[in-house]
């Protein structure tokens, strides 16, 4: 067996809670202030967010809503957003995140597969999150819109951290598609999430004090644990309400708050590499750029660097892991790269023909293995499998190579993910909704190459009917059970749809058909 060792020694164990973890940041300057609201200015300290999570975990603890329940959160950033989330982890409960984009249906099926009994939510999303609890014994929250948007929800203050087992406990469970198939909830720990905190703080810089606008969304994991927990931790602040993204604003955030590392995904970094909005503000306190949750390749990262005069830098990783495996250090930053392994952790790539294990510059599919891998997806332990072994080992369906001086490239990818904008699309979910629809008799979706959004999905359809339907029309289909984002951006209709000997979609033979 090649390991790939981390070349950064391991962090210690620490044997806290998530919340508790943030409250060792928070507690270095109460009065400083951590959370803003980005239209409205509203500031909240490191002190009022320690006493807001006490008194709202002993809120929900008094509804029903606490100890070993499991409660939906469906709402955009904001400061009420960190409170509500570690209120929960404090006392003791398990965290579903849900985008407050989802159609009702997207919702009820996430409700269902979590076993949520509650779902807190924001008045913008109250019709879809009463269509999605009708008729089930799940309860709904609503926050309220004035100043105080969880004041109905304070109680006694629970003092300190409900106890929970930190290794096997769900502290919070976001859904992923991982490598294949529909989303799947993946049951993350306070162990989890504590160790990846300290594994980025060790190679990233945040430092204590710095404050960065955030647009990345809370409910996915990279907002949540990168930005909401690794900041607080660190005592670090955050413009938290940018409910979606705006790039004027997040500039004008960024220069007025001096903002020292701006947190993209590409599509976002093509704009700072080439709007024009750019340069009407003064971005000189950016010392880096990252990017996450889809590539960045080697030229826009140096067009950005150029245009800012920082590196522009990539991270990598996947809910499955906390999310963070790969983090590049600032001192020494590598185009192209996604990073160095991060402490506690070690890598193997494998040959997808053979199963050996390969050395430094060779190709295969990268395998993880460290604290951070999470204890598997809910209920469903076939999927836990043939994600991980029995030895530990996380498969993550991306090929990649290690250089001489352990900087991780990825070079392709073996799952059938599409990420589009930083969000993740599961081809399986858009054909169980095309299959559905009256003129298609079998559908495949794959994704393609798309210069702003990274991929965007594409459909291969067998049309039912002598009339096939229009791309209009199956627009207007899926819209009225998925997300934008999950979208098919065209309609290819074939005489028949590539599949294995047990039918299994053979969607490399698709990328070689012809586009209509």
């Amino acid at each position: 067996m090649i390991i790939h060792d981390s070349p950064f020694d391991d962090v210690p164990l620490r044997n806290c809670s998530i919340t508790e973890r943030i409250f060792d940041g928070l507690k270095r300057a109460p009065d400083a202030v951590v959370l803003i609201d980005g239209p409205t200015g509203r500031t909240v300290t490191a002190r009022q967010l320690m006493d807001d999570i006490r008194s709202v975990a002993g809120g929900l603890n008094s509804l029903g809503a606490g100890t070993g329940r499991t409660v939906a959160l469906m709402a955009p950033n904001s400061p009420e957003y960190c409170t509500i989330f570690h209120a929960m982890a404090w006392a003791g409960g398990t965290i579903t995140t849900v985008n407050p984009a989802y159609t009702a249906s997207e919702v009820r099926h996430q409700l269902d597969d979590a076993g949520a009994d509650w779902l807190i939510t924001v008045g913008e999303a109250e019709a879809t999150a009463r269509t999605a609890t009708e008729g089930t014994d799940i309860g709904l929250i609503v926050l309220g819109d004035d100043t105080d948007p969880v004041a109905d929800l304070r109680g006694a203050p629970i003092e300190s951290q409900v106890p929970v087992d930190l290794d096997n406990h769900v502290v919070v469970l976001p859904y992923s598609s991982g490598t294949t198939g529909l989303p799947k909830g993946v049951m993350l720990s306070h162990r989890n999430l504590v160790v990846n905190v300290d594994q980025i703080l060790a190679v990233g810089d945040i430092d204590p004090g710095e404050i960065t606008p955030v647009f990345l969304p809370f409910f996915h994991i990279y907002g949540l644990e990168i930005m909401m927990n690794c900041y607080l931790a660190a005592g670090a602040g955050l413009v938290a309400t940018l409910p979606r993204f705006d790039l004027e604003l997040f500039l004008r955030l960024a220069q007025d708050h001096r903002a020292k590392r701006l947190w993209v995904v590409p599509p976002v970094a093509i704009a700072l590499a080439k709007h024009p909005l750019v340069d009407q503000y003064d971005l000189s306190s950016v010392v880096q750029v990252n990017s996450a949750a889809a590539p960045l390749g080697a030229d826009l990262s140096e067009a950005v660097s150029a245009r800012l005069g920082c590196p522009a830098t990539q991270a990598y990783g996947m809910t499955e892991l906390s999310p963070a495996s790969h983090v590049m250090p600032l001192a020494s930053p590598r185009p192209g790269a996604v990073g160095q392994t991060v402490p506690n952790t070690q890598c193997r790539i494998v040959d997808i023909d053979t199963g050996d294990d390969l050395g430094t510059d060779a190709e295969g599919e990268l395998w993880i293995k460290g604290p951070q891998v999470m204890l598997g997806y809910l209920n469903k332990p076939e999927a836990t499998a043939a994600m991980i072994d029995t030895d530990g080992w996380l498969r993550t369906g991306d090929i990649g190579k290690f250089d001489q001086e352990g900087y991780l490239f990825i070079t392709d990818r073996l799952k059938e993910l599409i990420k589009t904008n930083g969000f993740q699309v599961a081809p399986a979910e858009l054909e169980a909704v095309l299959i559905t629809h009256p003129q298609i008799a079998d559908a495949a979706v794959i994704g393609v190459p798309d210069d702003k959004a990274g991929e965007v999905p594409i459909a291969f359809l067998v049309s039912a009917s002598e009339e096939p339907p229009s791309l209009e029309d199956l627009q207007a289909y899926l819209s009225q059970q998925l997300s934008s984002y999950k979208q098919i951006q065209r309609a290819n209709f074939v005489d028949t749809i590539p599949k294995s000997a047990s039918g299994k979609i053979l969607r490399r033979e698709l990328r070689d058909l012809p586009l209509s």
